[in-house]
């Protein structure tokens, strides 16, 4: 959905995370929310109504604006048990091989990534045709090294939830 300048300043204020999601993959979920609180069947008729909206209909907005935030953080917590139940099968795949794989390139990505790392605070980065490379190699190994980081110790994912459940829980 591509809202006019006033219909998107109206979105904005009324509903932040729609007009957010409008754009995005979830786009359609939150087009398929926005006309069912403006009573809408197309693009047209939401646009005009968001720039004449009565009290009614940004009240409706602001509830399907919550109940979308709602949505999201369950499909938020579906996505990292998912990640997590992925996580626990490498690891019981590994377990029960005996696999030096994943251990062996562990180790061949650290020493490269602190090798190449090294070598940049020593020489700098090289000049020339090859420079762009090397830092996209550099990237790549610290992306690599940043997930076996997470693969044998964990991510914070589940402390910084932990940490909101906490909070939510101290300021009530």
């Amino acid at each position: 959905m591509n809202f006019g300048q006033t219909a998107l300043k109206v979105l904005k204020t009324v509903a932040p995370t729609l007009a957010l999601a409008v754009g995005g993959p979830f786009g359609p979920i939150a087009a398929a929310a926005i006309h069912a609180a403006l009573g809408t069947t197309s693009q047209a008729e939401a646009e005009a109504a968001l720039t004449a909206a009565t009290p009614d209909q940004l009240l409706a907005l602001k509830k399907a604006d919550n109940d979308f935030q709602v949505q999201m953080r369950g499909l938020g917590i579906q996505e990292e048990n998912l990640a997590l139940q992925d996580r626990e099968s490498a690891r019981a795949r590994e377990i029960a091989l005996r696999d030096w794989t994943p251990t062996i390139l562990a180790y061949l990505i650290t020493v490269g990534f602190f090798g190449v790392l090294s070598y940049m605070i020593r020489y700098g980065a090289p000049a020339g045709a090859g420079s762009e490379a090397f830092l996209v190699l550099l990237g790549a190994l610290g992306t690599a090294w940043t997930g076996i980081i997470a693969y044998y110790y964990g991510s914070s994912a589940g402390s910084a939830s932990k940490t909101d459940t906490l909070n939510k829980i101290l300021s009530k």
